[in-house]
């Protein structure tokens, strides 16, 4: 029986999802490039992070494509996932309703990608990565339907995403790709501070953030997995490789930062010690 996924991460955004996003959005004005828009990567802090960069992100999208379906690839912070596992049926609850999920664009990527992917709900129980972006999607294209998947960092990432995107292609509807990772997760409490502190700290863990960005704006999604295990700058780096080869596969030639951004710019609180970089990307 299809079910309804209760929220797990409240804590992440506020009740009043709709006057928050509007806040993020007040004076924001669309960019002209790209004309259409195939995906995105988004970050999955709590809103009052890293809200107002994802909340431009799907502004364009559905300005630009007014999409039938979001195929959402989620960083996977929990064990629970066997492999790239996708939520195929039923419903997803928000604060402000609840989203279908698109069963038959979910059951053609099961008959598409075969062994590549796995149904699981479970995977995605105790997960916030994807939950937080659902009601952007619920407030800025109301009528669209959602495909959630899991993706872990593996080796295979981006082969999976390439497909996905190439599937996304030949279903003839409106359908976005777009995945979530946050960056460089840095200070004591992340037990990585190769840096150091201070000025200097912040100036080279940004340079380190924008390198995998590049990646990302460049299109190279088989080089984002392993920057990420070298220099530590993504915790999604499976959902952002996948995400970068399946819009690529769907024509997107380039991708745009519409932001960047860290907590600590967000919210400083003294000498910098400890930031997570936040990127939202439109392809």
């Amino acid at each position: 029986m299809p079910t309804t996924r209760q929220p797990y991460a409240r804590q992440f955004y506020p009740g009043d999802c709709r006057q928050q996003i509007e806040h993020f959005l007040k004076d924001y004005k669309v960019p002209e490039k790209p004309a259409k828009a195939v995906g995105g990567i988004v970050p999955h802090a709590g809103w009052v992070f890293s809200g107002a960069v994802a909340a431009k992100v799907f502004k364009c999208i559905s300005v630009k494509t007014d999409p039938d379906t979001f195929i959402l690839l989620g960083a996977v912070h929990t064990w629970k996932p066997r492999g790239n596992s996708i939520y195929a049926r039923g419903s997803w609850s928000t604060p402000l309703g609840d989203v279908q999920i698109d069963e038959k664009v979910a059951e053609a990527l099961l008959n598409v990608l075969g062994e590549n992917i796995i149904e699981d709900r479970s995977a995605h129980e105790g997960e916030h990565s994807l939950e937080v972006q659902v009601p952007f999607i619920k407030h800025l294209c109301p009528g669209a339907k959602i495909v959630p998947v899991a993706i872990p960092p593996d080796e295979n990432a981006h082969t999976t995403g390439r497909m996905i995107g190439e599937a996304a292609s030949d279903m003839g509807k409106k359908i976005v790709v777009v995945g979530t990772t946050d960056l460089t997760h840095y200070g004591d409490s992340y037990g990585f501070t190769p840096y150091g502190y201070g000025e200097e700290a912040k100036k080279l863990m940004k340079e380190s953030d924008s390198r995998i960005i590049d990646l990302a704006l460049q299109l190279r999604s088989f080089a984002i997995r392993k920057e990420a295990q070298k220099s530590h700058n993504a915790c999604g780096s499976g959902a952002m490789a996948a995400t970068v080869a399946a819009v690529k596969a769907m024509g997107a030639e380039k991708g745009y930062l519409l932001e960047y951004t860290t907590s600590h710019d967000v919210m400083p609180k003294g000498d910098f010690e400890m930031a997570v970089g936040y990127a939202g990307i439109l392809f």
